[in-house]
């Protein structure tokens, strides 16, 4: 296939997706009583990076995690040992807000966005992130469609880095019905979640089938203290995921019955003045590997003759703080810290993200220079990830060694 016919057909398919998410909007407007209200928006962004080592992540290299350990090759010389660069423009959407809908006595909002940066390896084609509709009644409201995980919520770091503090800070969208009650200062959430393109880690790898097979959506709950330009608060999350339904032992398959259920908790702050932004998030948890944080769970026990297996959730706990300071010239330093817990039981195996990664530390600068529709800056990124051997008693990681990345990242925005 040529160069020609390869642009051809991701023309096509982002002109496909694009009336898709337009017939749906338009099909809902037509039936609303009001005469709706349509805001375009978007931006052109552009990402030029560079790496000293080569590093867990995707988007091929523009969601970056954490740099990976050192593979030994046939002289001892370590093959990840390798820098890396590339620009990319995939990041770059467009949306539409609308308003002015009413729907029975609610008064309602709707959003799409899309961005070009597609799904799993295939870049530069459209993907939603945002769509749904918002029915609001003053002091109650209920969301339905995409949008963010609850634990991203309000409070998320400034930092030019794509992963917005990923594995620290949880990143997610995810389809979902949102209930939300405000009264005075006080905001309550409960929220019911789905998969759709950030999944759960299992013994299949990456898929939405562990919650699907559960048939139990992902639930959480959350209460946010505000007042003013500050934001302080806390969440729970509960995730139930089958990781098996069938089992093999020897030449035979059985039925089995799996199951593993977690909690996770954070807490958060933020607080804003014209030249300050402050913001702090603690995360407890628990299996939350669709939320692009490490974790996972581990085999405790294995019936030898269906071969079904029990599990124990693996804990991590993970912090960041995030000050920036400036108003045209702005300036800002981000911090994270990860720690693995382990495990409450003995393990025998363990599936998920990082399961060999005892910690994780993380510190940036940036500085950028901001102007109406522009915003044009320079981060520098160090990240050391300690790499180790499972014990199995607890499911830590034991004689560990350090590995370091320096990332640079330049971006230029442009927003309208």
């Amino acid at each position: 296939m040529c160069i020609c016919d390869s642009f051809f057909l991701i023309y096509v398919e982002m002109k496909k997706n694009i009336l898709i998410i337009l017939t749906a909007l338009c099909s809902f407007i037509a039936n609303s009583e009001e005469n709706p209200k349509f805001d375009i928006y978007g931006q052109i962004r552009t990402d030029l990076f560079y790496n000293s080592r080569e590093n867990v992540e995707s988007v091929d290299g523009l969601f970056y995690s954490y740099p990976k350990n050192v593979l030994p090759d046939a002289n001892d010389s370590d093959l990840n040992d390798n820098d890396n660069s590339n620009m990319y423009l995939l990041y770059s959407r467009l949306g539409f807000n609308v308003s002015n809908i009413k729907l029975a006595s609610a008064n309602a909002t709707a959003k799409v966005e899309f961005d070009f940066r597609g799904s799993g390896s295939t870049l530069s084609v459209a993907r939603l992130r945002h769509a749904y509709l918002n029915l609001d009644w003053g002091t109650p409201s209920v969301l339905i469609g995409q949008t963010w995980h609850p634990f991203y919520g309000e409070v998320a770091p400034q930092i030019l880095n794509l992963n917005m503090g990923s594995p620290y800070q949880p990143f997610s969208r995810a389809p979902q019905v949102r209930f939300r009650y405000k009264k005075n200062k006080l905001q309550f959430t409960a929220t019911a979640l789905w998969q759709s393109q950030y999944l759960s880690n299992g013994p299949d790898g990456k898929t939405n089938k562990y919650l699907k097979n559960s048939c139990v959506p992902e639930l959480h709950i959350g209460l946010d203290y505000k007042k003013g330009s500050l934001i302080a608060g806390f969440g729970v999350d509960f995730t139930s995921l089958t990781p098996r339904t069938q089992a093999t032992v020897g030449d035979n398959i059985y039925k089995v019955n799996e199951r593993i259920s977690t909690f996770s908790h954070e807490i958060h702050a933020k607080y804003t003045t014209p030249l300050w932004y402050f913001a702090a998030k603690s995360v407890l948890g628990s299996n939350l590997t669709q939320a692009s944080m490490l974790g996972g769970y581990g085999v405790k026990s294995i019936d030898p003759i269906t071969g079904e297996q029990k599990y124990t959730p693996n804990r991590n706990s993970s912090s960041w703080i995030n000050a920036v300071y400036g108003n045209k010239w702005k300036v800002g330093v981000f911090m994270g810290y990860l720690k693995n817990l382990g495990t409450n039981d003995a393990v025998s195996k363990m599936y998920g993200t990082g399961v060999d990664v005892d910690q994780l530390f993380t510190g940036s600068a940036e500085i950028t220079y901001n102007i109406p529709h522009w915003k044009i800056g320079i981060e520098y990124n160090y990240t050391s990830a300690w790499y180790g051997d499972l014990n199995n008693k607890n499911g830590k990681i034991i004689n560990t060694n350090a590995v370091h990345n320096n990332r640079i990242v330049a971006s230029a925005i442009f927003t309208f």
